[in-house]
């Protein structure tokens, strides 16, 4: 198993990795640089490394290759799916170049798949991005019936690239603790910021498709589905097999950073 500050290394130098490869003279010029998702790539990293019959340079690939993936689908992410009547000139450049380098950095991840032909990954990955795109399509036709269903379709785009790909190298046993753990750490993080300056980009989202929802009922509901997540996670994680020790360990270090963080901010407050 590694150790945490080995690990903490390898993460240090595979993000070096991937910004080197996302490096692009004109895209940096113009836009700002793309944001690397530090919890899927140590989460990645985590469930990679430990599959001792994978080859380290296979590791490594697979690790930057679904990285660049998720930095892919989250710059194309941020471009608005409506176009404002009052956009400048430079907004709608903007928009274009986060088009443009969405398409770059997938087209990144196929060049260095395609250099070590593995065929099967590619479907793993491309299949990942098909549901992620069906499940977008679903929120921007508005094809959801519940304030559960659009949490359901929100946590499944924000994992379901990392649990295809963990049911490549292992099963499907622990998909669904790993969906958890995603949404719930951003959701955490969300309900801190928005404490902060009352910006909460779900509830902007779920409210494009219910008008009449309410803010302050809205962050309440949060509130509760965050601590009842948080709950189901402990007990997931205490029942992991003995073959996933590693990522229990994992989940564990991360709940009790989050806890110290948060009772530290309370007292600061």
């Amino acid at each position: 198993m590694i150790s945490l500050n080995t690990s903490v290394t390898e993460i240090q130098n595979l993000r070096g990795l991937l910004e080197d490869k996302i490096h692009h003279k004109y895209l940096d010029k113009y836009l700002q640089k793309p944001k690397i998702d530090d919890e899927k790539l140590r989460i990645l990293t985590s469930l990679i490394d430990n599959k001792v019959s994978l080859h380290p340079i296979q590791k490594e690939r697979y690790i930057i290759t679904a990285m660049m993936v998720q930095i892919a689908l989250d710059t194309h992410e941020l471009v608005p799916v409506r176009n404002e009547m009052d956009e400048t000139k430079e907004d709608k450049l903007t928009k274009q170049l986060r088009v443009l380098a969405g398409d770059y950095y997938s087209g990144l991840y196929y060049l260095l798949l395609s250099e070590i032909e593995d065929f099967d990954f590619i479907h793993t990955l491309a299949s990942a991005i098909k549901k992620i795109n069906e499940y977008k399509i679903q929120l921007y036709y508005k094809e959801v019936d519940s304030l559960e269903e659009f949490i359901d379709i929100t946590k499944k785009i924000d994992s379901t690239l990392i649990t295809n790909v963990t049911q490549y190298i292992y099963d499907c046993s622990i998909n669904e603790l790993i969906a958890d753990w995603l949404f719930t750490e951003k959701l955490n993080m969300d309900l801190r910021e928005a404490q902060l300056n009352k910006n909460f980009p779900l509830f902007e989202k779920w409210k494009d498709i219910d008008k009449s929802s309410n803010y302050t009922s809205f962050i309440t509901k949060m509130n509760v589905l965050n601590h009842e997540k948080k709950a189901e996670i402990v007990s997931s994680n205490s029942n992991l097999p003995e073959e996933y020790v590693f990522l229990k360990d994992y989940f564990k270090h991360r709940m009790d950073e989050i806890e110290y963080y948060n009772s530290s901010t309370v007292e600061e407050g």
